[in-house]
């Protein structure tokens, strides 16, 4: 696969942070807008742990959000997203209502309880996290990839640990499609033009069976001026990244969810934006798994790479 070069942060106007634990390996990554974008998601798979995603869907009275929360520590890593809503207050952003404005943070979460020491991301964590965003960001075990795994089809035994990746596209006219993955997936994660398994399923001591605890998380963002429906089906469309580098995927332990944000910069052809953003979020999940390092008792792919090797 010829890897697309990158990150989520070449759409102008998007911004990474990231809190980590090490110790503990779980973490919390925040998607900051520099103003509110216009946003969606779609979330499949058996097992979401999400919040305000329903606010995203087309019909619905507010269509622009001001940050996106990605964490790990399973439900009780939801509450990262009320730090990033106080930081959001601080500086005045929000939602025009009579009284205030009301920051949209909409979040996801994944589940990496069973790595390191059971922990979580606070509103805390959160806060920190929207306050370190910046253009440049790191990647592998960072943020809500810190305590992510890949391959559990044989157990949490057999995984291996995965992390945080990015990437992005250019097209015509100035276009942009970057995206950003945290991988915690229940599959393998292949090479998307051949198939090969980059990071795999590993025959656990003594047997086992599937874990429950997985989801991939993604956020697409593009610089195409798209309306709520067109970003709706932007991420829609998204999900078949995942299909492409992680095999299976949408499964009934998996939660795995798409956000979507358009900035409305330049003129695109909705479906051009949405055949990049597929490539676009394949090579951020294969970026994942290639630069993350072992942790908690798991190797990486690149230390089963370097084993062989020598």
């Amino acid at each position: 696969m010829v890897q697309p070069t990158g990150s989520l942060t070449d759409v102008a106007g998007i911004l990474v942070g990231h809190w980590t634990d090490s110790e503990a390996l779980t973490g919390c990554t925040v998607v900051m807008c520099e103003r509110p974008f216009v946003a969606s998601c779609d979330v499949r798979g058996g097992a979401p742990g999400t919040r305000e995603t329903d606010l995203l869907l087309p019909g619905r009275l507010v269509e622009r959000a001001d940050a996106i929360v990605l964490a790990g520590g399973s439900a009780f890593g939801l509450a990262a997203a009320d730090g990033v809503m106080q930081y959001l207050r601080e500086q005045g952003r929000g939602h025009p209502t009579a009284s205030l404005p009301v920051p949209i943070v909409p979040a996801a979460i994944i589940y990496d309880l069973d790595l390191g020491r059971p922990a979580w991301p606070t509103a805390a964590s959160g806060h920190e996290a929207a306050a370190a965003a910046r253009r440049e960001f790191g990647c592998g075990c960072v943020g809500a990839g810190t305590g992510a795994t890949v391959g559990k089809m044989l157990g949490p035994g057999g995984a291996l640990k995965s992390g945080l990746g990015t990437a992005s596209l250019t097209g015509p006219g100035g276009l942009v499609v970057g995206a950003l993955a945290v991988v915690n997936s229940l599959g393998n994660v292949v090479d998307p033009d051949s198939g090969a398994t980059i990071a795999g399923a590993r025959p656990p001591a003594g047997g086992g069976s599937p874990s429950v605890g997985n989801t991939l998380l993604a956020v697409v963002a593009t610089n195409a001026q798209l309306d709520r429906a067109q970003t709706w089906r932007l991420a829609q469309t998204a999900h078949d990244g995942m299909a492409l580098a992680v095999r299976p995927v949408h499964t009934l332990y998996d939660g795995d969810t798409v956000f979507t944000l358009a900035t409305g910069e330049v003129m695109a052809d909705p479906v051009l934006t949405a055949a990049l953003a597929v490539k676009a979020l394949a090579a951020a999940i294969v970026h994942a798994v290639q630069s993350a390092t072992g942790a908690g008792g798991l190797p990486a792919a690149r230390d089963l790479a370097r084993a062989d090797r020598e």
